[in-house]
């Protein structure tokens, strides 16, 4: 899974021009790992993946790396990548919305696609200095992608858990 969030990441991020923070596809990698590899794994895997962003290693959108995108703009984004998983995986697992997608897609989207987009306009806010309200306002653009991100999610975690095979080894 850490691989795929670092595969997604060679698709360019887009600068949306009135924002520091740019649209990328990594978040639909985080939000997998949730579904697919449930809190601790998904966890895992987001982390591996901080981590080496964090030491330098060019994993994030674009090619970037270093602690310092931590310290900036994205900050808040990189933080809310660490909670997603587990957040998305305990809340698929106790409210069991089952085999129906719309259920699952709909707490994919509130918990996944909401806390990113909370936490990383939080941290655009703090770290890129702009206020709050505005960060808030600023992050309705990326809602979106990061709804069709979840419907695509959704789509292939059902898909790929009704192999059996492959679902034994998320388990």
């Amino acid at each position: 899974m850490t691989a795929i969030i670092i595969l997604l990441g060679l698709f360019p991020p887009i600068p949306v021009g009135f924002i520091p923070t740019p649209i990328v596809m990594q978040n639909l990698g985080i939000i997998l790992a949730g579904i697919l590899l449930g809190g601790k794994r998904g966890t895992t895997a987001v982390v591996i993946f901080l981590l080496m962003a964090a030491l330098g290693l060019p994993v994030l959108s674009g090619g970037r790396g270093g602690y310092a995108l931590f310290l900036g703009p994205t900050g808040g984004y990189l933080l809310a990548y660490a909670f997603t998983p587990a957040l998305i995986a305990f809340f698929l697992k106790y409210l069991n919305p089952g085999h129906q997608w719309w259920l699952s897609y709909i707490w994919v989207w509130v918990i996944g696609v909401g806390f990113i987009d909370f936490v990383g306009a939080i941290g655009m806010a703090v770290l890129g200095h702009i206020g709050l309200t505005n960060a808030l306002v600023a992050s309705v653009v990326f809602l979106p992608g990061d709804t069709i991100k979840a419907v695509v999610a959704v789509f292939l975690a059902q898909q790929l858990q009704r192999n059996h095979r492959l679902a034994e080894l998320m388990q």
